[in-house]
């Protein structure tokens, strides 16, 4: 029995791995390939260039690899890459780079996009990241692995969402957010940081207190950036994880959410 419904409509370019199955009236264009195992529902669009994994799940009504609406793009060859184990819900959006930053949109592994999420040209989603409903990235945006973005957050171009970091319903970022922090409200603000996922991804007590205190020296004491940093030096030497928040700090383009 054929894995590809008679009613898709598959470009004679288009490369699909061995168990990949496609939907009815779903279109597969040129240069676009897909890994072993990966699913793709019924009315789906991929549009090339673009390269999906293995084992990816894509429901029905998005559309994958589409050009970027960014006024500077003129129709370049550029990108989508998407890596293994992946979940694209109904109608989520992924568009191409531009030459003008990277070319090329990345999405990684283990990742749920949910239902008309939207990832903008040249963004970079990392491992493990959770898009709830309604999210939209602008371009150029870059999410750490195992940040979880609630329904309805913005991101504005250029920000950089940190690593484990959290962020409420109907959240607007126009800042970078720093690693494991969670962020609510329009505009973003810091509240906390993500403790509860933390402890579900095990973290160790002591590393989850140093970074409790690092939290309350960069957000609590009045302290510049750049005085937190000092005062956080012997800490971070000592636990990894403060150390990649306060990268993530120092990293900083756009400055952070306080």
């Amino acid at each position: 029995m054929s894995l590809i419904d008679p009613r898709a409509i598959i470009d004679p370019s288009a490369k699909l791995a061995e168990g990949v199955e496609v939907g009815p009236w779903s279109i597969i264009g040129a240069d676009v390939e897909i890994g072993e195992g990966t699913v793709v529902g019924p009315h789906v669009i991929i549009k090339g260039p673009t390269r999906i994994g293995r084992h990816n799940r894509i429901y029905q009504f998005s559309s994958v690899g589409e050009d970027t609406p960014d006024l500077k793009y003129k129709g370049e060859p550029t990108r989508l890459v998407i890596g293994d184990h992946n979940v694209i819900r109904e109608g989520v959006t992924i568009h191409r780079g531009t030459i003008q930053d990277r070319s090329e949109t990345t999405l990684g592994d283990h990742n749920l996009i949910m239902a008309y999420a939207h990832i903008g040209h040249d963004s970079v989603i990392g491992n493990h990241c959770i898009l709830v409903n309604n999210t939209a990235l602008a371009g150029h945006v870059h999410v750490d692995d195992w940040a979880i973005l609630s329904g309805f957050t913005l991101v504005h171009q250029f920000c950089h969402i940190g690593a484990h970091s959290f962020s409420g319903m109907g959240t607007a970022i126009g800042k970078d957010v720093p690693a494991f922090v969670t962020v609510f409200g329009n505009p973003a603000e810091a509240r906390s940081m993500n403790f509860e996922g933390m402890r579900r991804r095990g973290f160790s007590d002591d590393a989850i207190h140093a970074l409790r205190r690092a939290y309350k020296v960069v957000y609590r004491q009045g302290l510049t950036v750049e005085q937190a940093i000092v005062e956080l030096a012997e800490s971070a030497s000592q636990f990894p994880e403060v150390d990649l928040f306060l990268t993530s700090i120092k990293n900083s383009t756009r400055g952070i959410t306080r």
